[in-house]
């Protein structure tokens, strides 16, 4: 049976027009229902699904929906518009990072009243951690909570393509991010962010850290910035005052890595599953690894266990995946 707070989501996401979080509860609790031997039941939920979900797709062929262009012009390549929709709730991040993502949301919608005391939401942000702990995708969720569009701007690739001219480029970046309101995430934000004067500091990276640094300090703009780097040993000092908070994201404990599976394996039949094996075994993969072997292990379950899955098949998936990263 749906618990409580199923019941409630339930309810919220179908008075918000939310159809998305909709349908993930009810797989959910087709998915409890399963588990519980209640199989038509569950399989009543999902026909019934599958069926809204295919008359809202014919219904959406029907109606015109006005779509943001990707930019043209001398921006084309530069910025690269995501069209992408993550919500908060289905983050599995932890509580400190969680609360400060839900802090600058909640600056964001408040922003007026904020302005009546001469106060300003943070909206200037820089995020750390390991490939794969969730910086893009909370850069996805702070856009569609705010019902913004995401723009992204992989730096690395700027300055191969426009080496010379990258510090015009980066104006015209921000040029655009003064004129059109939205979350726009530098990503692999070390490639410009190098210490200046570091053994690896090129004239033309310092020059276009220091065109960076004075745009970024100058910028007035609504718009949500996110710089994002896997190597935050590697940033310039004064970077730091530049940015309104600093989050550092991290690999996966105990609790998240049973949370992150739980939901990958919604739909599939598992019992008895050794959470402590599978925990001891997956410390140390990012959260984007461990989806990868959900993946992995539900299709072998597919294919050859009858769509059940297991402690020994999970734990062969995570073998398998940090084999392959050594």
């Amino acid at each position: 049976m749906a618990t409580a707070e199923q019941i409630k989501t339930l309810l919220r996401s179908h008075v918000e027009r939310d159809d998305q979080r909709f349908y993930s509860t009810a797989l959910q609790v087709a998915a409890q229902e399963a588990r519980q031997g209640h199989h038509k039941l569950a399989s009543d939920i999902k026909e019934m699904i599958e069926k809204s979900q295919k008359n809202n797709l014919e219904l959406a062929k029907n109606k015109p929906i006005p779509l943001l262009q990707q930019p043209k012009g001398d921006l084309n390549g530069l910025l690269d518009l995501v069209h992408k929709t993550v919500r908060i709730n289905e983050l599995v991040l932890s509580e400190q990072v969680l609360e400060r993502l839900n802090k600058v949301l909640l600056e964001q919608k408040q922003k007026d009243r904020l302005a009546q005391f001469d106060l300003h939401p943070r909206r200037k942000l820089l995020f750390t951690g390991s490939p794969g702990t969730g910086k893009t995708m909370s850069a996805v969720v702070l856009a569609t909570e705010l019902k913004l569009p995401l723009y992204t701007i992989v730096l690395d690739s700027l300055i191969t393509r426009f080496m010379g001219e990258t510090a015009s480029k980066l104006r015209l970046v921000f040029d655009h991010i003064k004129q059109t309101r939205a979350v726009y995430l530098f990503d692999e934000f070390d490639a410009i962010g190098t210490q200046r004067g570091s053994q690896n500091d090129v004239g033309e990276i310092r020059r276009v850290l220091n065109s960076f640094l004075l745009f970024v300090e100058q910028d007035s703009s609504e718009s949500i910035i996110i710089a994002a780097t896997n190597h935050p040993e590697l940033l310039d000092k004064a970077l730091y005052r530049r940015f309104d908070d600093i989050i550092e994201f991290e690999k996966p404990n105990n609790n998240q890595i049973r949370k992150i599976i739980e939901n990958c394996l919604l739909l599939f039949e598992y019992k008895n599953l050794s959470w402590s094996k599978i925990s001891s075994a997956a410390i140390g993969l990012s959260a984007a690894e461990l989806t990868q072997v959900c993946k992995d292990a539900a299709k072998e379950a597919v294919l050859h266990y009858d769509n059940k899955i297991s402690t020994d098949l999970i734990l062969k998936a995570i073998k398998q995946r940090q084999n392959g990263k050594e």
